[in-house]
């Protein structure tokens, strides 16, 4: 039977290294805080290389004994985790909402989101399968098995702090890996939680392991992972700079590396869609974490003929938006992470207006609420020289473009580095084969807005990364191919 915490007795603030909860070996700590209010939340361990490293020699030594429990079991832990996680969905939402901010009903939907990847793979875990391969020659049997890679290291960002981690470690303890992580300096809490209750489901000690670091201590503990030769595998989801500086630091021990990078998700609407359903397919896109999200719309291209009542329709539904703290249950836009945030959107918003793009609504700070709120905003008039339209605002701005033609289209969303998400709005079915063909993204939501689902490969294509999260595929980079050619049988 699992147990249900309070929000309080989920707050963890020390590593967890070989099953037990440990400072750092420093002894530092950095504060968390409340991107609502700004209070400090809590202090955690400042971990460097000694706590990576420690953090290394255990999943080393759990390593061979997790490797070789059989499937079934395995998967019995990972369902026990599952509930663990469901049970406790209502206190961990309040955690998540405390630390990122975002408000309680997507906190807690975060929470069944993350679960629902750890139940996938915990099925998973029972249909890796191998292959015998056709004779090739007479008194020779060959054949092909999946093993699991070894000691995976997992680092992840502070938009989803419980999914994003939650998503690597099912998998990688569902083929039989050990994992060393580290979340994100902003919200590391929700990710302590979460491994505080996998030792609730009794994941075996040093198969699990989780040490914090500030920003000033991550990149030190982190290169000590980089460097190990143990350590088989390297996935992160966050920038693509700090994503190229994982796979370049990488090769040094040739690991398998899995990227989710940046993305600039164009959002297109043809003169054929039905308006009232793309404008809802952009606000369930757009809007969810505020902005925050790697797969959210970027850059929205609306065509010339229904360009205007287009913006009409979001600019009154994005007006009513309600922003307040987390605290507020109507609320429907929380804080941004920190200033930083803040700062960057209020520069592409500033910027935009400079060269000609229309205020609809919002473009502005509301700093009646606190220092890190920003209202939702529409932005007419958007065009391809704004800084909004090359980088990732990460953020509640709608940049609207005009486009005359299909061809006008697919040419303004390709011209882009970042291919992760699309999406497109059409009732042409001649229409939506050719353009989810054309475009040059991992994910392609057609007349839909919510894509994510734990039974999709998501993943994307050119600098948004390589690797898949989720679906059947999900598990083949945490496995290796072995070929095993048995003679003599004649």
């Amino acid at each position: 039977m699992t147990q249900r915490y309070e929000l309080s007795d989920l707050i963890r603030t020390d590593n967890f290294i070989d099953g037990k909860w440990m400072p750092a070996a420093s002894g530092k700590r950095f504060a968390v805080t409340d991107p609502a209010t700004g209070e400090v939340i809590a202090r955690v361990a400042d971990s460097g290389p000694a706590d990576a490293r420690a953090a290394t020699d255990a999943a080393a030594r759990a390593f061979p004994a997790w490797r070789d429990t059989l499937p079934k079991d395995r998967a019995a832990v990972l369902h026990r985790w599952h509930a663990s996680i469901v049970e406790n969905a209502d206190a961990l939402g309040r955690l998540i909402s405390l630390e990122q901010g975002k408000p309680f009903a997507e906190g807690r939907g975060e929470v069944m989101y993350g679960a629902s990847y750890v139940k996938w793979f915990a099925d998973e875990a029972t249909r890796i399968y191998g292959d015998i391969i056709p004779q090739q020659q007479r008194g020779k049997r060959m054949s092909a098995v999946k093993e699991p890679v070894g000691i995976v290291a997992a680092i992840t960002p502070w938009n989803f702090p419980l999914a994003m981690i939650a998503r690597k470690i099912a998998p990688a303890l569902a083929a039989g890996c050990t994992v060393i992580g580290k979340p994100a300096e902003d919200t590391p809490l929700t990710a302590l939680a979460l491994v505080m209750l996998a030792n609730d489901a009794c994941v075996p000690a040093g198969a699990l392991n989780l040490i914090s670091a500030s920003r000033d201590n991550a990149q030190e503990a982190v290169a000590d992972w980089l460097e190990d030769g143990r350590v088989r595998k390297i996935t992160f989801t966050g920038s693509t700079p700090v994503g190229k500086y994982l796979a370049r630091e990488s090769a040094g021990t040739l690991k398998k590396v899995s990227l989710e990078l940046g993305g600039n998700a164009p959002f297109i609407v043809f003169d054929d869609a039905d308006l009232d359903a793309a404008v809802a397919g952009l606000m369930a896109s757009k809007f969810r974490n505020g902005g925050q999200t790697c797969v959210c719309p970027n850059r929205v291209y609306v065509q010339s003929s229904i360009y205007d009542r287009f913006a009409d329709l979001l600019a009154k539904r994005v007006c009513a938006l309600k922003v307040a703290p987390a605290t507020d249950l109507d609320a429907q836009i929380g804080p941004m992470i920190n200033a930083r945030a803040v700062e960057k959107i209020e520069r592409h918003v500033n910027d935009a207006v400079k060269r000609g793009a229309r205020v609809l609504t919002g473009g502005k700070r509301r700093s009646e609420l606190g220092a890190n709120y920003y209202a939702p905003t529409v932005l007419a008039d958007a065009t391809p020289d704004m800084q909004l339209s090359c980088e990732e605002t990460f953020g509640p701005v709608v940049p609207l473009f005009r486009f005359d033609d299909e061809a006008e289209a697919i040419h303004a969303a390709n011209n882009t580095p970042f291919g992760l998400a699309s999406y497109f709005y059409s009732q042409d079915l001649r229409r939506i084969d050719r353009v989810s063909r054309l475009l040059e993204a991992g994910l392609v939501g057609i007349n839909e807005g919510a894509i994510s689902s734990e039974a999709a490969p998501f993943g994307g294509v050119k600098e948004s990364g390589y690797g898949r999260e989720g679906s059947k595929y999900g598990l083949d980079d945490y496995l290796s191919i072995k070929y095993l050619c048995q003679g003599g049988l004649e």
